[in-house]
């Protein structure tokens, strides 16, 4: 897919504010006539050329460089022309408002990673992975990016792919010529062939899933009773003052957000109010809002004062929380109580004792978050995913398990192929050889101006 006879678009490519530096891009078939416009020196492709840049009336406005990077070879595939100036807001503004005068007009946002997509530079994974470069929280998130936007994911899926399209070939040449001379496969084959790809497409899933966490991090929710040490815990696990610790119950209405990186993941930690039956207008509210978290959260962190603890208040407070969300219980202020931290599994339930005021037992806390979060088990490389590419890969799973199934007892190879091209089809949303318009346009408007 190429973009013929485009708008030349030009932006800052900068942040705004003061800087030493900063970047006008313009590119499209009109990039030649704006460079000769705003400088008579010859420019030599890829090398910086100093110049000064006069208004329409004959006023300098900035000395700057100007880098040409012709068609093909430059990020969007076409015509590319950088303008280093200085960075200041209003200089900046003045260069960016004469550029466009001179026939080319304010680029959208993402849309030079949408031109070097359409163009064929690079795929819809790697487009997605320069946004995430730029928005990556932790370095753990930065190489994930990396890797991605060197070709890492694409080049998973591309093998997949291939393996997909050579079973179907398989598949249409038996059913296409039946009375040719075609090797037979037997159902035992297919079978391997197709284990094959289930067990690769399984893997991908599983580091997509992990790739997805360095993304966009785990929604980690705090809740439990008025003065169960929930705002306590909150800045422990954030090392700042972020909540206010009081001994008097109710002390936090509203929900307080606070994040933190383990180990390259971002933890994003929510402390919610107490959860009690109250008549207070306030405090309800503050129930109401904690609830809506709860059901949002990766995991929840259920702090219970251990000495009110019995399975009583556990299993009233897990009524608060919707049966598929994962909880970790934590028995809080065992110092009080002259007791031991210690974890208690019994079946998926985890119980940790400890006190968060001592910091007694918080290792055994730290562990489990590890563990929880596969923050610990990272691979070296793990590369960034975004939840379509999560549910692209969950609908090539199924499509895959559809197919597994018409293997038996006699191969059916129309709805083996069938299946095959729906999972090659969910692949190839990923890299966007198979994409709509709509799709296009929610991931690309979603970038900085002058990417």
């Amino acid at each position: 897919m190429t973009i013929k006879n485009s708008d030349t678009i030009a932006a800052i490519a900068t942040p705004r504010g003061n800087a030493g530096v900063g970047v006008i891009r313009v590119s499209g078939s009109g990039t030649s006539n704006i460079m000769r416009r705003l400088s008579s020196a010859r420019l030599e492709p890829r090398t910086a050329t100093l110049t000064g840049i006069i208004d329409h009336q004959q006023h300098l406005i900035d000395q700057v460089l100007l880098i040409f990077f012709p068609a093909p070879h430059s990020f969007t595939g076409e015509d590319v022309l950088e303008i280093q100036g200085h960075g200041g807001t209003v200089v900046l503004d003045m260069l960016l408002e004469h550029v466009l005068s001179l026939g080319c007009r304010q680029a959208r946002a993402g849309e030079f990673s949408e031109r070097a997509f359409l163009n064929g530079k690079i795929d819809l994974a790697q487009a997605e992975a320069i946004a995430d470069v730029i928005e990556s929280q932790t370095r753990s998130a930065v190489r994930g990016a990396m890797r991605s936007l060197q070709g890492d994911f694409s080049k998973a899926i591309h093998q997949l792919v291939d393996n997909l399209i050579h079973l179907r070939m398989l598949a249409e040449a038996h059913m296409d010529f039946p009375d040719e001379e075609i090797d037979e496969i037997p159902s035992m084959e297919f079978e391997q062939k197709l284990i094959a790809l289930q067990r690769e497409l399984n893997k991908l899933h599983e580091i997509a899933n992990q790739g997805n966490l360095l993304r966009d991090g785990f929604h980690l929710v705090l809740a439990g009773r008025p003065n169960a040490g929930k705002s306590s815990l909150l800045n422990v696990l954030t090392k700042n003052d972020t909540a206010i610790v009081s001994d008097q119950a109710g002390t936090t209405r509203d929900i307080i957000r606070d994040r933190l990186d383990l180990d390259g993941i971002v933890i994003d930690v929510t402390d919610t109010a107490g959860l009690r039956k109250t008549t207070d207008v306030i405090e309800s509210e503050g129930v109401r809002r904690a609830r809506k978290e709860l059901a949002k959260a990766d995991r929840v962190l259920l702090l219970i004062d251990e000495a009110e603890y019995d399975r009583d208040v556990r299993d009233e407070l897990l009524e608060y929380i919707a049966d598929e969300t994962p909880v970790t219980i934590l028995r809080n202020k065992i110092d009080l109580v002259e007791k031991k931290s210690k974890v208690i599994s019994e079946g998926d339930q985890c119980e940790i004792m400890l006190s968060v005021k001592t910091g007694t037992g918080l290792d055994l806390m730290f562990q489990h978050l590890r563990e929880v979060t596969s923050a610990e088990s990272l691979p070296e490389g793990v590369f960034t995913a975004r939840r379509r590419h999560i549910e692209a890969l969950q609908k090539a799973k199924n499509a895959l398990s559809n197919a597994a199934q018409n293997l038996s007892p006699v191969v059916q190879l129309e709805l083996l192929a069938e299946d095959c091209r729906q999972a090659q089809n969910s692949l190839n949303e990923i890299t966007g050889e198979f994409s709509s318009e709509d799709l296009l346009g929610r991931i690309f408007s979603s970038f900085c101006i002058g990417k």
